[in-house]
């Protein structure tokens, strides 16, 4: 399996600091990434929804989003620094294909509908700021793709940079906002306490929780924390762990600030002044000026919005891919993913603008959270999951009590999807005039998601996980054996790499060789700790890589061949010519997957590379 943001993987050195502030320094940044997801365009508008319709009551579900997001980032962070996985990465080790698809076609449902929410905030932030027509500024997001790749080019750092940069534009413009709102402190204190008004306010609360708790940033922090390189013993780890927990502490209360100051400024001048249909962001802008005294207002309201819609649509568009490439072991460029992913979101905003024009789009940025809210359960649990097992986490599983609380906070979430869920269906079915379609269609569809949780949640309980290697060797060395004429060679190299390649690799190879020459099978493990520590790695791809070839060689050498193994470590296109280079071998025989045209565009190759560093013949053989 391919490391998680290859790209940026172990960029960032942590070592050899001169200071603890310096060592601090260059841990921090990953949570200012995720944090951007907890204040984009999604939460305004539920923030503005829950502010202007029930004042400061909802606060309290700000802050216990706040407190829920703060340990399962932690979790997360746990995940990604321990095991060098992704939680998709994890997923797909443990589960199996049929569950893992379904997953994953939930986690880019999240991420389309957080995108969505993106492209629609930020085309809004345009239309107020500079008066370019919603439907064009939601055209114009497409540049975004480019600039990320533009800044992922230039490193994480920069990246990181960028980041806080825009976050710092969003803080500053909402304490100037504070100061023109004149908020009543008295009340703000008492909206922590916690309270539900009514049925509309739960489902305001509901997406609240879903724009602040967001799946797609589980999957982002896993990944994100493996850009730090950092010695991987049991105290470099320990240190690991602390500094991005002080790291997210610190990014996720400046998320918490702009949510709640957005909230409070729809209490203190919508609410205040009896207009609780204030919901769209459009309105909050219009009425802010009048409202405030001040034409700055309005203006900084529609800077930081175009700010959290810009950084909020990198972090997401890099959820995507880590949430492909994990899920699928599907690996494309960075910029044609991310160009998939921004179209994904861009096209439902275009239709919904045409068909229903630009009055719905508040609507759509709070059913966009909801959405999100309730993809959590199937991110959450297998996280938890994850970071309690004591073989997966080599010793750093969580403790009881971190348990018990990450426990509490996956059934509260579950629980009021459950029932946002049921009441939702209920009202379908009493108001439409046909429920036979509901029945066969939206109630078998809501009972099968129902039981796919109620199966993450307790297999690991039932039943000890079993190690898939499927996920690793599609055809489950099935290899078919052709029968053709030989031509003798005396030592053949071959390169497999446990995909359907390796079939037509090996009898090309046989062709050549026949039952009397001998063969190697070369293997190159990829893995961070395999580029790092070499064969000293003990890490699970390299636990998997060495049975499967072990499993390989036991196979040829009962069919008559003369087969040996080797399994080298780091990147192949360095690795294999040392290996071939050292040894007396005739010829390197290699599989491809047959790309040509678009497909060797998206997946790259590693052949070129190779072919000019061995003293040898090559051969390459098409899928």
């Amino acid at each position: 399996m391919s490391k998680s943001l290859e790209e940026v993987n172990q960029s960032v050195s942590t070592q050899n600091k001169t200071s603890v502030f310096r060592k601090i320094l260059a841990f921090f940044g990953p949570a200012y990434l995720i944090s951007v997801g907890y204040m984009d365009p999604g939460n305004w508008a539920t923030d503005i929804a829950g502010g202007s319709q029930f004042g400061y009551a909802l606060l309290w579900v700000l802050l216990m989003s706040n407190l829920m997001a703060l340990l399962l980032q932690s979790l997360s962070a746990r995940l990604g620094i321990v095991t060098q996985r992704d939680l998709a990465q994890a997923s797909r080790e443990t589960y199996s294909k049929f569950i893992n698809y379904i997953l994953y076609f939930l986690a880019e449902i999240a991420i389309a509908a957080c995108d969505l929410a993106e492209v629609l905030g930020m085309a809004i932030g345009i239309n107020l700021l500079f008066g370019i027509p919603l439907l064009e500024g939601v055209l114009i997001t497409v540049l975004d793709t480019f600039l990320l790749l533009f800044l992922i080019n230039k490193g994480i750092r920069k990246m990181e940079a960028f980041i806080i940069v825009l976050v710092a534009i969003i803080g500053f413009s909402f304490i100037f906002e504070m100061i023109f709102a004149q908020p009543e402190m008295g009340k703000v204190i008492y909206g922590l306490i916690p309270s539900i008004p009514n049925e509309s306010a739960l489902y305001i609360a509901i997406g609240i929780i879903g724009a602040t708790v967001m799946p797609h940033n589980l999957y982002l922090h896993s990944s994100l924390v493996q850009t730090r390189k950092f010695s991987r013993t049991d105290s470099g780890i320990k240190q690991a762990l602390k500094y991005n927990f002080i790291d997210s502490t610190i990014a996720l209360n400046l998320a918490f600030f702009v949510n709640a100051a957005i909230l409070i400024l729809a209490a203190a001048t919508f609410y205040k002044n009896g207009m609780y249909e204030v919901a769209e962001i459009q309105d909050a802008h219009r009425f802010l000026a009048p409202l405030l005294g001040t034409q700055w207002a309005p203006i900084l309201f529609a800077v930081a919005l175009i700010a959290a819609g810009q950084s909020s649509t990198i972090t997401g568009t890099l959820a995507g891919q880590i949430v492909m490439e994990g899920y699928l072991n599907l690996r494309i460029q960075p910029w044609v993913r991310r160009i998939i992913t921004r179209l994904i979101a861009i096209v439902p905003a275009v239709i919904v603008i045409l068909i229903y024009g630009e009055s719905v789009t508040g609507k759509l940025l709070i059913l966009s959270q909801v959405i999100l809210s309730l993809q959590l359960g199937f991110a959450i649990i297998p996280l938890i999951h994850f970071v309690s097992d004591k073989s997966k986490m080599k010793g750093f599983h969580i403790s009881k009590m971190t348990q018990i609380a990450a426990w509490i906070i996956a059934t509260i979430i579950v629980s009021l999807n459950a029932r946002l869920v049921y009441a939702e269906i209920s009202g379908w079915l009493e108001t439409t005039n046909h429920p036979l379609i509901l029945w066969v269609t939206v109630v078998p569809i809501a009972v099968g998601f129902l039981f796919l949780l109620l199966y993450i949640v307790f297999k690991p309980f039932i039943s000890k996980v079993k190690l898939h290697i499927h996920n690793h060797s599609p055809h489950l060395m099935a290899l078919k054996f052709s029968e053709s004429e030989f031509q003798h060679k005396k030592n053949i190299a071959i390169s497999v790499d446990f995909s359907f390649a390796d079939e037509v690799a090996l009898n090309s190879a046989f062709e050549l060789g026949g039952m009397e020459a001998k063969y190697t099978l070369i293997h190159i493990v990829e893995t961070v700790g395999a580029i790092v520590y070499g064969k000293n790695a003990d890490d699970h791809e390299t636990t998997i890589d060495e049975k499967l070839l072990q499993e390989y060689e036991k196979m040829l050498n009962e069919k008559g061949f003369q087969v040996e193994t080797i399994l080298g470590f780091g990147r192949p296109n360095t690795v294999i010519p040392e290996i071939v280079n050292q040894s007396d071998f005739d010829i390197l025989v290699m599989g491809t997957h047959g790309h040509t045209g678009l497909k060797d565009l998206l997946f790259g190759t590693t052949v070129d590379k190779l072919r000019h560093k061995i003293s040898i013949p090559l051969l390459i053989v098409k899928k």
